[in-house]
């Protein structure tokens, strides 16, 4: 799993690719990125299957914010970037911890 920022000079907006690779969801049909930045809805569009069977997306946030987010796997399994800029308890489950990506 990895995440590159890439900061816009004309906007206040930087673009987020995020990658998952195929040996960290190996049988995956689909992988989504559900967070703050969308509400959280688990209706966003899918994040594109490579050849190589890696998934990747390209997100356009607004900076000077920090994000909650997981990745949901299948509709059924909730991950953590493992290359996040931080954790932060997800307030559901006690234990439970979401991805923290931030623009600041």
């Amino acid at each position: 799993m990895s995440i590159k920022k890439q900061y816009l000079k004309s906007k206040p907006e930087c673009k987020v690719s995020f990658r998952v690779a195929k040996a960290d969801a190996p049988n995956a049909e689909t992988v989504k990125i559900v967070g703050e930045f969308n509400g959280w809805s688990e209706e966003v569009e899918p994040m594109k299957k490579l050849k190589s069977g890696d998934f990747t997306q390209t997100l356009n946030l607004e900076t000077g914010k920090a994000y909650q987010f997981k990745y949901l796997i299948d509709g059924s399994v909730w991950e953590n970037e493992t290359e996040a800029d931080s954790t932060a308890p997800n307030g559901i489950v006690e234990g439970e911890f979401n991805s923290v990506l931030d623009l600041n």
